[in-house]
């Protein structure tokens, strides 16, 4: 396989920050000149935000707006991230399963990616045609990325500090490993330093198995066995990880650290994760999970417009 071309990880001149590594999945590449929105559709009665809970015909309806809304990508979910009543593998297949093979069928512009740790769920969703197979819980299943590869996924590689699927984090620290930067931040670094370790790990052993590393994204994963002065740090060092050459993928959407930040409920916490979204943008992100694509998508436009990734629509002002 080939890498990301050298061009993703190298500085741009005037202070911009260097553009992240193309995305590759099925027979499309994605450059920095279109910022990738990861629409959330949650088949799942429990979701931690309450308006992405849908039902079999209204995840369908969920679906159809996504891509209107400019949605590059589907991610597809059974089970609740956190805590909640136990969801067995067969139970997940039914709720997802059906809908990847509706998806792949209603809408066949759109890439399908499958919210799952189960390796059974993931073959299942690869029978039916899915691009991509988020790992939400760093391997928590090995045979998962073996999946992937067997069926020529992409695949998110993530981190979660070691703790296992549907935990929360309680008093974790991580320790640095790595020199400093100088800054007022090192203290904090010890998290970025496992971030990299962690999914850089991941990451090759998935190149290893033969995934393109264009289709092997990386994520932070904030608030996955992380506190909010964790998952804040991670923000800001988004370049560390658009350095490893991989697609960064940020999951960021309406997510506790940004509740905990401005201290408000996960239906008041659009602002702020488009504030994040941004920072992260500027910095090189290139795949970001939302369950708000329309403000997202016009988000993500604006900060490549101003980084020179992408040219206005029209620009008629003076010259006309």
């Amino acid at each position: 396989m080939t890498a990301p071309p050298a061009a993703a990880v190298e500085p741009v001149p005037g202070g911009v920050p260097a553009a992240g590594a193309p995305l590759r999945l099925r027979d499309r590449v994605i450059g920095p000149e279109r910022p990738v929105v990861m629409a959330v559709v949650n088949r799942t009665p429990d979701s931690f935000y309450a308006p992405a809970r849908y039902d079999d015909a209204s995840a369908d309806a969920a679906v159809a707006r996504a891509e209107e809304e400019g949605a590059d990508i589907v991610d597809l979910g059974g089970v609740r991230a956190g805590r909640g009543p136990r969801v067995e593998p067969d139970e997940e297949i039914a709720r997802v399963v059906p809908l990847v093979a509706r998806v792949r069928r209603r809408h066949p512009g759109l890439l399908v990616s499958i919210d799952t740790w189960r390796a059974d769920v993931a073959r299942a969703a690869a029978d039916e045609g899915v691009d991509l197979v988020n790992d939400t819980w760093a391997g928590h299943d090995p045979r998962l990325v073996e999946v992937a590869a067997e069926r020529g996924l992409g695949v998110v590689c993530s981190h979660t500090g070691g703790a296992r699927p549907r935990t929360d984090p309680f008093r974790v620290a991580y320790a640095r490993t790595g020199p400093g930067t100088g800054d007022r931040f090192d203290e904090v670094d010890g998290v970025l330093d496992d971030v990299v370790a962690t999914v850089s790990a991941a990451a090759a052993r998935a190149v290893a198995l033969g995934i393109d590393p264009g289709s092997v994204l990386v994520d932070p994963t904030h608030d996955f066995g992380k506190n909010t002065w964790h998952s804040l740090h991670l923000v800001r060092r988004t370049q560390a990880l658009v350095a490893l050459g991989h697609p960064v993928l940020m999951a960021l959407s309406r997510k506790d650290f940004v509740g905990e930040s401005l201290d408000l409920p996960a239906e008041e916490r659009l602002e702020g994760t488009l504030a994040a979204t941004s920072v992260a943008a500027w910095l090189g992100a290139r795949v970001f999970r939302a369950h708000d694509v329309a403000a997202t998508r016009r988000t993500l436009d604006m900060v490549a417009t101003i980084r020179g990734d992408r040219p206005p629509v029209r620009a008629v002002r003076g010259l006309a």
